[in-house]
């Protein structure tokens, strides 16, 4: 079963290129086990590329199984589009503020990070000197 994608993939950057690319990877084995050359040749991938992308996409949560030599996905396509990395959008704060108003757990995420940026970071307690003792 997929996981949820760590923080660690989380802050990795995709273009918009490779986001389409692993949108078509997840949608074309959403319609059934497809071999690693039959994905390959339709995504016009050369191996290490394929290859490049599936660790992507383990990092991002989802693990595909390989079955019987064909790649098959471990939950729906539709969970499965669940775990490809979305480009940055190239947002303003004014923007991003915007698209924070909301209660689901996106909306959530986003006032994080946009709290990050705009609250002022914490100070350290003062240390009070320490007495010598005799």
């Amino acid at each position: 079963m997929g996981k949820k994608r760590t923080s660690a993939s989380a802050g990795r950057t995709v273009t918009a290129k490779r986001a389409a690319r692993l949108y078509r990877l997840v949608k074309l084995l959403g319609t059934g086990a497809k071999s690693r050359d039959a994905l390959c040749k339709e995504l016009r991938l050369d191996i290490r590329s394929f290859y490049r992308d599936l660790d992507l996409l383990r990092a991002s949560g989802l693990h595909l199984r390989l079955r019987d030599r064909n790649y098959v996905l471990p939950v729906s396509a539709v969970q499965a589009l669940g775990f490809v990395p979305f480009p940055d959008p190239q947002l303003s704060l004014a923007e991003a503020q915007a698209l924070a108003r909301g209660r689901s757990a996106a909306h959530a995420k986003l006032k994080l990070q946009i709290e990050a940026i705009v609250k002022p970071p914490k100070k350290p307690a003062a240390k009070k000197p320490k007495r010598k003792t005799k």
